[in-house]
């Protein structure tokens, strides 16, 4: 079953574990040069971010992609009026997870509830977001399924709006909870440093 081959590849990859400023981060480097990391709540066990770095096919190493969390800043930008910077009143789309559920968070969203359109695409195995006024279109999967090739479900989708923060949960199945829970067994028994001093791929 494709859930126990991603444990499998989850449990072979080599990890590194740090835990610095109430967080265990975790750094996997796969067989196939690829490497993710992880932070979680040391308190709660949490998800706080997931990114992903994936070799090119020259073998170079690639930007660090965010999966789950705020993405990471950029380089500061000059104060040069070249610089073409994102509208900060443009909506902006992050995963926060809770144990729960799977969740993202789409802020600068100033229209009602009743204008909003969220269903599961079976067939393309997304969720699409809409509004009835045409001014926001998203498409997105849900990457974990899609890694443990699980279908998704129309009645575990749900959303609400508050802030003009439209927020799109869809509970986690089973199969992941059991999954997320073995591997957290797995990262607490690794062996973490406490300090800074570690090679920074880790950090």
């Amino acid at each position: 079953m494709a859930v126990q081959s991603w444990i499998e590849i989850l449990k072979t990859s080599k990890k590194t574990a740090l835990i610095h400023d109430g967080k265990r981060k975790i750094h996997y480097l796969f067989k196939d040069g690829n490497e993710m990391a992880e932070e979680y709540d040391l308190k709660t066990d949490e998800l706080l971010v997931r990114k992903w770095r994936v070799k090119s096919t020259l073998g170079a190493q690639g930007q660090w992609q965010v999966e789950v969390g705020e993405p990471t800043a950029g380089p500061a930008a000059s104060l040069d009026s070249e610089v073409i910077k994102e509208n900060c009143s443009n909506p902006v789309f992050i995963r926060k997870d809770t144990k729960s559920s799977f969740q993202w968070r789409i802020r600068n969203l100033p229209y009602p509830k009743d204008v909003f359109c969220v269903t599961v695409e079976p067939s393309e195995r997304c969720i699409i977001i809409k509004t009835s006024n045409k001014k926001y279109y998203k498409k997105f999967s849900i990457t974990d399924l899609d890694r443990i090739q699980l279908p998704l479900d129309g009645s575990a989708l749900s959303f609400t709006h508050a802030n003009n923060t439209l927020i799109v949960s869809y509970k986690k199945p089973k199969e992941v909870l059991t999954l997320e829970q073995e591997l957290l067994k797995e990262l607490k028994k690794l062996k973490g440093t406490s300090d800074g001093d570690m090679d920074c791929k880790t950090q």
